[in-house]
C-alpha cells in the first residue's frame, strides 16, 4: 500500500503581546497615524497577498492588555488563539494546528516591512528539500524571514529547557542545526546593509518607518524595500536617528551552532 504523502500548508503565525520597556506596544503603534493603520495592520496586510500563505493566525498572550490583538484579529478577518504569555514557542504551534498547518513562517510583530517577494520561492524549495527550516539572512533587520516545520518546532519544544529556547522560536534549531534539515538563504547584496533597520523597538524606529510609510503609500502594502533604501540612502538625518540601536540589532541575529558554514 503506497503511502499518501501528507499536503503541505504555510500558516503565517504571529506570537503577539502588549510588552516594552522601549517602546510600549509596538505591534499596535500607529505606522500610519492619519488612517489609523498599525504595525501589526500593515504587516498582515502585506503577507495576505503571498501566495503560498494559506492562513493566518495571532497568537495572543493571556491578559486583559491583549484584548486589542483579538480586536485586529476581527477587523481584518483573520483567526486567533490565546495562549500562555511564557512562551510564544507554544502560541505559534497552537495556530499551527488551530489551521492544520504543517509548516510556519515566521516574522515578528513590529517588523512593517519584510522582503515578501521572495517567499513563495522559498517556499517552494523549502517544500521541495522536505526541509526542517528555511532561513533568509544577511538581509536588512526586519526584512528577513523564516518558514520553520511544525514538526521541528514541536520537537523545539518538547527539547527546550532554557526560557529563552521558548521565547525565540528557533533558537534550539539554530544552535542544534546537525539534527535538523536546514536551508539557509542570503538577501541580496544591496539588502546586506548593517548601517539600516527596519524594524520597530524605539520610538526612534517608528519615527522612520512612518516617513517610509508615507513617502511610499502609492505601495502600500507591499512596499519594495529596495525603495526604501535609495530613500533612506538620500535622508542621511533618517539614518543618523536610528544609528544608535543598529549595532546591537544585529549582534542578537544570526546565531548558529560553531562552524555551520
Amino acid at each position: 500500500m503506497i503511502k499518501k504523502i501528507k499536503q503541505k500548508k504555510l500558516v503565517f503565525a504571529i506570537p503577539c503581546r502588549n510588552t516594552g520597556k522601549r517602546l510600549f506596544g509596538k505591534p499596535v503603534q500607529f505606522i500610519d497615524p492619519a488612517r489609523k493603520v498599525t504595525v501589526l495592520e500593515q504587516l498582515v496586510r502585506c503577507i495576505k497577498k503571498v501566495n503560498s500563505v494559506s492562513d493566518i493566525v495571532l497568537g495572543i498572550s493571556y491578559g486583559s492588555e491583549n484584548k486589542i490583538f483579538e480586536k485586529i484579529a476581527k477587523k481584518n478577518s483573520i483567526k486567533f488563539i490565546y495562549g500562555k504569555e511564557s512562551s510564544p514557542l507554544e502560541r505559534v504551534i497552537q495556530c499551527a494546528k488551530k489551521v492544520k498547518a504543517t509548516d510556519v513562517l515566521r516574522i515578528t510583530s513590529e517588523c512593517p516591512f519584510p522582503y515578501y517577494e521572495v517567499i513563495d520561492k522559498y517556499w517552494n524549495i523549502h517544500k521541495k528539500n522536505m526541509a526542517d527550516g528555511t532561513f533568509l539572512e544577511n538581509i536588512i533587520d526586519g526584512c528577513g524571514f523564516e518558514i520553520i516545520s511544525l514538526q521541528s518546532l514541536i520537537k523545539s519544544q518538547k527539547k527546550s529547557r532554557a526560557k529563552r529556547h521558548l521565547e525565540d522560536l528557533t533558537y534550539y534549531i539554530r544552535k542544534n542545526y546537525k539534527k535538523f534539515k536546514v536551508n539557509k538563504f542570503f538577501g541580496p547584496k544591496e539588502l546586506n546593509r548593517e548601517d539600516l533597520r527596519l524594524t520597530v523597538d524605539y520610538p526612534e524606529d517608528l519615527a522612520l518607518c512612518r516617513k517610509v510609510y508615507k513617502k511610499f503609500i502609492k505601495q502600500a502594502p507591499m512596499f519594495k524595500i529596495k525603495s526604501i533604501v535609495k530613500f533612506l540612502d538620500k535622508n542621511p538625518a533618517l539614518k543618523k536617528m536610528i544609528k544608535p540601536y543598529v549595532r546591537s540589532g544585529y549582534t542578537s541575529m544570526y546565531k548558529w551552532g560553531k562552524n555551520m558554514y
